[in-house]
Formats: C-alpha cells, structure tokens, sequence
C-alpha cells in the first residue's frame, strides 16, 4: 500500500529529524526541509503530499507565508503549524488561514501522531468527497445528455407523427397538397427575420403551422372540395374549422399552445377575422406570423380555379392589406430581404418536399 507523505520544514535540525525518524516508524514517508524557500521548492516536485508540518518562524521565509503559498497550490492539503509556546497566538490565527492544526514546542511525539493522523484522514474524506461530487457531475452530465437525447428522439416522433398526418390531409384536399409544409418554412423563415422566438416557442410556432388546418377533417367533402363558390351557409360551416381544430388539440399538453395558433390563424389585424374577433395585438404572435406566411403560399400556389400568382402580387397584397388584414411588422419582416430570396426559397421547398425523406 501507498505510504501517507508528510513534508517537515523546521530550521531546527534536531526536531525536523526527531519527527521525521518517529513519523517513518509509525508507517509515513516523510521528506525534510530546513527553511521554507526548500519546503516550497519540495511542495513542488511531489504532488502527493497530504501534510505539511511546518515551524512558523524560520529564517528568510515564516511558516506562514509557506502556507499561503502551499494553500494556493493545494487548497487540500493539510497544514500544521509548530510553535514555540510565545507563537500561539501566531498559530492560533494560522488557522484561520487554512492550517488544520498547530503543535506546541516542545510536544510530546505520541500526540504530533495523533494530530497527524487526524488530518491526514480529513484529506482523505475531502478527496472522497470530491471524487464523488465529480463522478455525481460527470453521471449527472450524462443523464443530461441522455434525457436531452430522449426529448429530442420523442420531439422528432411527434413532428414526424404530425407531418405524417398533415401529410394524409393534404391529400384529402388535392388543391392544397404540399401548402402546410411549405407555411411551415415560410412561417419559421419570417420569425427568424423578427428575431422573434426561442427554441420552445419556435417549436410551438411550427407545430401550429403545420396543424392549422387540422379542424377541416370536420368539414363535408362537398364543402371542401366544391369547385364553385360556397353559399353563405357551406362558408359558415368552413369558417368553423379553427375552432374544430382548437378543440382536437387544446388537450394534449404539448399542442395546447400551438392550438391557439390553429384557433386565431384567421383573425384579422383590424379585428374583422373569425372566429372571435381579435385585433391588433390580442391576436397570438405566432398567427400574426402565420397569416402571412399562409397568404403568401396560397396566393403564389396554383389552384384549380387560377394559375399561381407572382411573389410581386403577393408583396403587393401584403403591402395593400398591412394594418388591415396583416400585422405592419410582419410584412416588414417580408419585405427585410429581395422578392428573389422567397423564389428561391420556394423552389428549394419544393425540392425538398419531393424527396422521399422530406420528413426529416
């Protein structure tokens, strides 16, 4: 087994030598200094001291600026001071400094041991207990990694869940096929330009784009898929399906804030929206967001009764309806980069969405 190490640094030859031979019999290695400047220089070169005895008054150098210095070195380190009888006080205050203990000259050997031993087992615990808090941080850390890993994993199914099923809806309504992934990307785009939002509430954003036309798996397929105009009652049957939407989600708990995405996604800025009116900025952020995003994808989209219009249409519409129908500073945000930014953009989009891993 290891030998506990023990640095002595008294001037006096005599009694660094009486308690460097009495220590070696009682099982330690022990390394002897004759003034600080050595004890220091000895500190050093070994990094496995547990203790140090020092004397508080040698020449050029006092034991306790040896023991400050140490102390910066090795905070765990045990120090004991040695006194005459006329230095306790000097020793006493040495404690406050961060010695463990002090001997008084002259002492008995049987109980230098004893003290000895009493700090070197303090070390030992203070070493335990940092190897354990280091090994909790480091388990600690990778449970961390872990639980983040395993959210991260539960958040990728969810959204793959969900695009899925936004997917089979878009099918339904061949009109619209691909528009709920694109408002997506146009949507978190546009929030991007805002340096609007964090990771949750991005989160939050995206999943209520993608789901904010959920509520028209209760509409009739003769309302949805009519080819003509819709009479005033099928609009008022279609103008329901924020709300249905709203009541799928609003109970499971991690769609409760995108459902009020879904809900207000056709209020309108000056309050004549649906389906409750609101105004200004009573509307959700992320539907204020939404409302151009999901006009400028309609409007640029092809339609069985129209061709697709051009992004400088739809930077007009935007334009003519800010204030009224859109939020002024999220068709700013829009209008923050070139027409040719969003071409490309969609173009990309459609590319991507073409893939058969588009999901990722």
């Amino acid at each position: 087994m290891k030998r506990e190490k023990i640095l002595i640094a008294d001037d006096e030859a005599d009694i660094r030598e009486l308690l460097g031979d009495f220590l070696e019999s009682e099982g330690y290695e022990c390394l002897l200094a004759d003034d600080a400047f050595t004890a220091l220089k000895t500190f050093k070169e070994n990094d496995d001291i547990d203790l140090v005895m020092s004397d508080i008054r040698m020449p050029g150098k006092t034991g306790l600026e040896l023991l400050g210095e140490i102390k910066e070195i090795d905070e765990d380190v045990m120090v004991i001071m040695i006194s005459a009888v006329k230095d306790i006080e000097s020793a006493i205050a040495a404690m406050s400094k961060g010695a463990y203990d002090y001997v008084a000259k002259p002492f008995k050997l049987t109980e230098v041991v004893l003290i000895a031993k009493k700090a070197i087992e303090k070390r030992k615990l203070i070493l335990q207990n940092k190897e354990y808090q280091r090994e909790l941080e480091r388990m600690v850390a990778e449970r961390t990694i872990e639980l983040q890993n395993a959210l991260e994993e539960l958040d990728n199914t969810y959204i793959f869940t969900l695009r899925a099923l936004v997917t089979a809806l878009d099918t339904r309504d061949e009109e619209t096929q691909g528009h709920s992934l694109r408002v997506v990307k146009y949507t978190l785009k546009l929030a991007e330009l805002m340096n609007w939002g964090d990771k949750e509430q991005l989160k939050n954003l995206e999943y209520g784009a993608l789901l904010h036309d959920i509520g028209k798996i209760g509409i009739p397929d003769a309302i949805l898929k009519k080819p003509g105009e819709l009479t005033k009652e099928e609009w008022e049957v279609m103008q329901t399906h924020p709300e249905v939407g709203y009541k799928i989600l609003h109970k499971i708990e991690f769609l409760e804030e995108p459902s009020q995405i879904v809900l207000h996604h056709h209020e309108r800025f000056d309050g004549s929206g649906y389906p409750t009116g609101l105004r200004r900025l009573d509307i959700p952020i992320g539907s204020r967001i939404f409302a151009v995003a999901d006009t400028v994808d309609a409007m640029t989209s092809e339609r069985l009764y129209r061709a697709a219009l051009t992004f400088e249409d739809a930077s007009n519409e935007l334009k003519k309806f800010s204030g009224i129908q859109f939020d002024p500073q999220v068709v700013e945000a829009f209008h923050s980069v070139p027409l040719d930014f969003w071409k490309q953009k969609r173009i990309d989009w459609d590319l991507t969405f073409q893939e058969p891993d588009y999901l990722v």
